[in-house]
């Protein structure tokens, strides 16, 4: 729902002819036009149930942004941010009306949900990018529909017995161990320091998994300790790391962005998740 799509001009003083002096031409120019930028509300995937009391997103369905303006390109665009790996995080910062609301401490469904309603508003639904087809392996320039996208908001634990504590966390049990373990859904935060230690680290020391483990974990069989939660991680079967990961998807609302490819060259069609490639916030380039 967009409002404010009105713009009001404010010209304070009028000149008496076609052409006021040089003084009055600058005076008009810098008091003079103003307009209010238009905003829009964008669905939260997780309607706010698990933010913790006094957070500003708690309970909240929705969050209002700001359109994208030049301002927010000059920082997609700056060669320091995106050397960092923080442009579209400044970005989402900046478009965010409440500022007291902290991406870091949003959820990633929540945030991805922000990307896609910024991206829109920005330069359109329509996005266009080269994918691959699985089939023929012939690369081609393919349009996705972002307004296709829907939300998810983890309907699907009850088919994983994950049980819900309304309090941001949720129970499973192991099938090969059958321990009770206890993990929590991952913010904006979490997600950033994912990224830096996978950039800074060396590939082949890699840990992807268990380092993914480690920050979702809470509690096995109750114990919360951070010795008991490693060692767990680092001798977890891997049929028990591959369910507990399949229930943090289930129970984590987000953005589901599938849709159906259909390759122009051999016909070939499946379901496929938009790539969000480097021309996704570069339509042009």
């Amino acid at each position: 729902m967009s409002r404010n799509k009105g713009r009001v001009g404010d010209l304070t003083q009028k000149p008496e002819d076609t052409n006021p002096p040089p003084q009055v031409l600058q005076q008009q120019e810098n008091s003079g036009f103003s307009f209010v930028v238009p905003t829009e509300f964008v669905d939260l995937p997780s309607q706010g149930r698990f933010y913790p009391e006094g957070h500003p997103l708690h309970n909240q369905e929705s969050i209002e942004i700001k359109q994208m303006t030049a301002k927010e390109e000059d920082m997609l665009t700056s060669r320091t941010l995106l050397k960092k790996g923080i442009a579209l995080d400044r970005v989402v910062q900046s478009l965010i009306v409440d500022k007291t609301i902290n991406t870091d401490t949003m959820l990633i469904g929540d945030k991805n949900a922000l990307i896609i309603a910024t991206r829109v508003s920005g330069y359109g639904n329509e996005y266009n990018t080269r994918v691959t087809c699985p089939a023929c392996a012939v690369t081609e320039e393919y349009s996705f529909d972002l307004n296709d996208s829907t939300i998810y908001r983890g309907e699907d634990i009850n088919v994983l017995d994950v049980r819900d504590n309304g309090d941001g966390t949720f129970d499973a049990v192991l099938p090969r161990l059958q321990t009770n373990v206890t993990f929590r859904l991952l913010v904006g935060g979490d997600e950033k320091r994912l990224l830096n230690n996978k950039a800074t680290r060396n590939k082949a020391l890699e840990k992807t998994i268990t380092t993914q483990l480690s920050n979702i974990l809470v509690a096995v069989n109750g114990d919360d300790s951070r010795e008991t939660l490693q060692y767990f991680i680092d001798n977890m079967p891997s049929m028990d790391s591959r369910h507990l990961r399949a229930c943090y998807r289930a129970a984590a609302p987000n953005i589901n962005l599938t849709q159906t490819y259909a390759c122009e060259e051999c016909g070939h069609e499946q379901e496929m998740e938009v790539p969000l490639n480097a021309d996704f916030f570069w339509p042009d380039r």
